[in-house]
């Protein structure tokens, strides 16, 4: 398994002697003694993995340059809920390209989370701005999805009907989402023109969703709509274009209860479909409901007020099959990007933009109606629904030849949606592609095409952070603080278990960058996608052979869209066979909380199975389960290696008796870094497994997304995986693009063209390592919960601080707060036992990396030893009151009985080099019960302080 050259030395942290160390530290001479000790021999592949040899960074880079540049880059007014755009250039260096901002992990520890919580604040605060509404999230995973979940937030408010009506304007990408959604639910979708619709009239109508402004351009007033929609106990939501609700009446005022859509155009490339920020806006009585993640403000220890998630934080972990939903992610660094750019613009600039986007539109308007070529009547914004009988091909083609996609209707009428990236010679060329030219030179001139009672007339954005950095020097310089106040991987390992926070590699990123890659619309024909294609089915390929499966496909843009995924595939496979009544999914009670969330939105009845002492599925209480449920058993959900860390030497038994009773078994993702090369999912047994590829293949967690969930299936599920509008199959879309985050996918393609098999195995390998070598260090000061074969670990391990805190009242918490002084992240907290702490260091560490956090960890035990023996103060320990920012350490009041040197530098290797935490320890309490999720709010609330830092 031994790799000294190429791409592998670089990726895996500990080589050479360093490994020598730590193999001889866990008792085994070699690697591959080692995993042939942890691993099971019964699920072992017998093979290598047939992939290609591994490549070198630079060589990988020109082997996909090659590919990419087989897209065809033009400029694409095909609209449809996604615009070309400009990402500011200090947006892009120092945000989307920074490893300070894509590097870190979902801001759970908020005192090391300061910088992004507040970038996230920011964007909640422009999208209550620009909808009207009270209260938004910190982004979803695309405007389709948002749409879908706006239908379940609906339905959680009004849960006696089941019917939701659909305007047929929407766009079709959206309306296939909530279709999909809907199914398993029990809910009728339907659809048709709101002009015409009858709310009153429709038995359990419980909500109604509409697009603003429309697929096909069309600015419609829904005030008497909705007002009719709520009187018949409807709730209302709207599907906005966030750009022109910069210009146009917001959703919040004319009636909608929820506002959803996509902030894409706000900086973000297209990407060929993402990954981008969806977004959802309410009305404040359903902020409790509402999916996903929100930023709130609180106050910390000494009275400042801090950021932290609010609300839904873990929600799943909770509530499991009672959750809203299953979402437990957000499209983090999307979202900051868009937040940057309304930062940068400023209300004024976005005005502009708009204002300059909609004249173009508006002189095509009238060059077409000059020439007598018919366009569709009403109010626009940017976008125009041209008929030209028998001649849209022709049109579509004369603007390609000037290097312009429009979009095709039907073979009668083309649309032409302008975004900011328009230029005067383009826009002639599209009017010349009608046949007619330009009444105007640029369309520079005019004014609104819409009634004055469409026009905003409220103000947006004029909360100070929104009106300071419009210059290049203070954009860099506020971002510049924002990025000091979080940590992530650049500065130090973050062990968090279940999360697989490894190396994302600069070669892996740079892709995202070329214009082949970020600038292709989802919806191009596709032989100007033609490199993403191959790209993609040849990742789709890999993938399959890694995972042991027939297919995969990459469209869940999410773990969780995975999970939902893969129980639709086979919900619908038991459909096939006209065993729809096979509803049950068995689920450990150890899992994963979106596991029984995911369960219920794919329309089945969660059972729970008992886990044995040792953390292990209860084999007997699974058998009885299975036989009690057989008859509608539909599949059982299982993490392998489980959630505690351990290889369960039952595994393939279990799958046989799932099979016996004719269920499915679907297999949770999310530690395959424990099997790439030495077991799969397929070998094992299960049927359907996603994948986390911002977890296993690299992609970085972005401070909480984004992320991709590719489901591999056996051959049975094949036909029901994820369809789209735009691909063949057209059944069963999870998102709005056909394959989901697709530019994400070019890192995967890296990682995996990099490390090749032979790598990628002893990548595995060297995680296990590193979490056995954790394991032996700390075993002596905190018990290792759960082991397996030899007392061996799998890529994580459980170390439990419960013994510890019955005898010095220093909590779980109290330690993870504590290590923020030590400079590093604490590991996941209290999941999947309570009081304990989930360790997974990942193969990218180094040996020294490994040892700075065991000293960090042996140091706290000795901090906890010093209050149970009495040497510290119960109450007054620098574990109570961690963390310590540098404000209180410098302060000249220090109330404590231990001294600032104890709180700030208690290793000698914090002299070197620092992290200061921005805030002292967050209340949590205080923040859910004093929710404030705007950053107006903030200056109110801390009378301008946050936002002078």
């Amino acid at each position: 398994m031994s790799i000294r050259l190429g791409f592998a030395a670089r990726h895996l942290g500990p080589v050479g002697t360093e490994r020598e160390e730590m193999l001889a530290a866990t008792g085994f001479s070699s690697l591959e003694a080692l995993v042939d000790a942890a691993v099971p021999a019964g699920i072992r592949l017998p093979a290598a993995l047939d992939l290609p040899e591994a490549l070198t960074e630079h060589r990988a880079l020109s082997r996909l340059k090659e590919i990419m540049g087989k897209n065809r880059v033009v400029k694409s007014f095909i609209g449809q809920g996604y615009h070309g755009t400009h990402t500011p250039g200090v947006i892009q260096r120092n945000i989307l390209e920074n490893p300070g901002w894509y590097t870190a992990y979902t801001p759970y520890q908020a005192e090391i989370a300061q910088g992004r919580l507040e970038a996230l604040l920011n964007f909640q605060t422009m999208i209550t701005d620009l909808t009207a509404l009270d209260v938004a999230n910190a982004s979803l995973l695309d405007e389709g999805t948002a749409a879908a979940e706006a239908m379940s937030l609906a339905l959680a408010g009004k849960p006696k009907g089941t019917t939701i009506f659909v305007s047929d304007r929407c766009h079709p990408q959206t309306l296939d989402v909530v279709v999909t959604r809907a199914e398993p639910l029990g809910i009728t979708v339907e659809t048709g023109d709101w002009k015409t619709f009858d709310p009153a009239g429709c038995a359990g109508l419980f909500a109604v969703l509409v697009q603003y402004p429309d697929t096909r351009g069309r600015v419609d007033d829904f005030t008497a709509f909705f007002a009719k929609a709520k009187a018949a106990g409807a709730a209302t939501i709207v599907a906005a274009d966030l750009l022109a609700l910069t210009l146009l009446k917001p959703p919040g005022e004319f009636g909608a209860d929820i506002c959803v859509g996509s902030a894409q155009r706000f900086g973000v490339p297209f990407g060929f479909g993402g990954p981008h920020a969806g977004f959802m806006a309410c009305r404040d009585e359903l902020k409790r409901k509402m999916p996903g993640r929100l930023i709130g403000v609180s106050v910390d220890a000494r009275g400042k007020p801090g950021f932290r998630l609010s609300l839904q934080t873990r929600e799943q972990h909770i509530r499991r099959d009672k959750a809203t939903s299953n979402i437990c992610t957000a499209q983090v660094l999307l979202a900051v990007m868009a937040s940057m750019y309304a930062v940068y613009h400023g209300p004024e600039g976005l005005k502009a933009i708009a204002g300059r986007i909609h004249r173009r539109a508006a002189a095509l308007k009238a060059s077409l109606t000059a020439s007598g070529i018919a366009v569709e009547e009403g109010a626009f914004f940017d976008t125009l629904t041209v008929k030209v009988p028998g001649k849209a091909d022709a049109v579509i083609a004369a603007a390609l030849a000037s290097g312009i996609n429009l979009r095709r209707f039907d073979a009668d009428t083309v649309g032409v949606s302008y975004d900011e990236t328009a230029t005067c010679a383009e826009a002639a060329a599209v009017t010349a592609a009608f046949g007619t030219k330009p009444v105007t030179t640029c369309g520079c001139g005019g004014g609104q095409e819409w009634p004055a009672g469409l026009a905003r007339t409220s103000p947006f954005l004029q909360q100070k952070v929104f009106n300071s950095y419009h210059s290049e020097t203070e954009m860099l310089r506020y971002m510049k603080r924002l990025e000091s106040k979080d940590l992530a991987l650049n500065e130090s390992m973050i062990a968090l278990g279940s999360c697989t926070m490894k190396l994302n590699a600069t070669s892996e990123m740079m892709p995202l960058s070329w214009p082949e890659v970020a600038n292709i619309h989802p919806f191009v024909p596709a032989d100007q996608s033609a490199g993403y294609r191959e790209m993609l089915e040849t990742l789709e390929g890999w993938l399959a052979t890694i995972t042991g499966f027939a297919a995969v496909s990459l469209q869940p843009n999410a773990g969780s869209q995975g999970e939902y995924a893969g129980l639709l595939a086979i919900r619908r496979y038991h459909l096939s066979r006209g065993e729809g009544h096979r509803n049950i999914c068995l689920i450990p009670v150890s899992a994963h909380g979106t596991n029984p969330a995911s369960a219920v939105m794919a329309g089945m009845k969660v059972v729970g199975v008992k886990c044995d002492a040792k953390g292990n599925i209860d084999v007997a209480d699974l058998k009885a389960r299975t036989a009690e449920h057989a008859a509608n058993l539909s599949a059982l959900m299982v993490t392998y290696p489980s959630t505690h860390g351990v290889f369960e030497e039952t595994i393939r038994e279990i799958c046989e008796v799932i099979h016996a009773a004719g269920g499915q078994v679907y297999m949770d993702g999310a530690n395959m870094n424990a099997q790439v090369g030495l077991t799969s999912p397929g070998a094992i047994g299960a049927d359907v497994c996603h994948l986390n590829l911002h977890k296993t293949f690299a992609i970085p967690h972005g401070g909480g997304g984004p992320g991709v969930g590719p489901i591999g299936v056996a051959p049975q599920l094949v036909p029901f995986l994820p369809g789209h509008g735009e691909l063949p199959n057209k059944e069963g879309a999870v998102c709005s693009a056909p394959w989901g985050s697709a530019s994400v996918n070019t890192i995967s393609w890296m990682y995996i063209a990099m490390m090749g098999g032979e790598g990628l195995t002893e990548a595995t390998g060297v995680a296990i390592l590193n979490a056995n070598y954790v394991a032996k260090r700390l075993a002596p000061f905190y018990p290792v919960l759960y082991t397996g074969n030899q007392g061996l670990v799998a890529h994580e391990c459980i170390i439990d601080v419960r013994p510890l805190s019955d005898q010095s009242g220093i909590t779980v918490e109290d330690v993870a707060k504590r290590l923020m002084d030590y400079g590093f992240h604490a590991p996941t907290m209290s999941w999947p036992v309570g009081g304990t702490l989930m360790i997974e260091p990942t193969e990218s560490e180094s040996k020294a990396e490994l040892d700075r956090f065991c000293d960090a960890m042996i140091s706290i035990h000795g901090e906890i030893s010093a209050v149970i023996q009495g040497e510290s103060d119960a109450s007054d320990n620098p574990l109570k009151h961690a963390p310590h920012p540098v404000e209180a350490v410098c302060g000249n009041d220090w109330p404590h009985t231990y001294s600032r040197e104890e709180a700030a530098f208690p290793l000698p290797y914090l002299r070197r080099h620092k992290f200061w935490p921005a805030v002292a320890r967050i209340d949590n309490v205080h923040g859910d019960r004093n929710l404030v999720c705007t950053c107006d709010s903030v200056q109110a609330y801390a009378e301008g302080e946050m936002l002078k830092s």
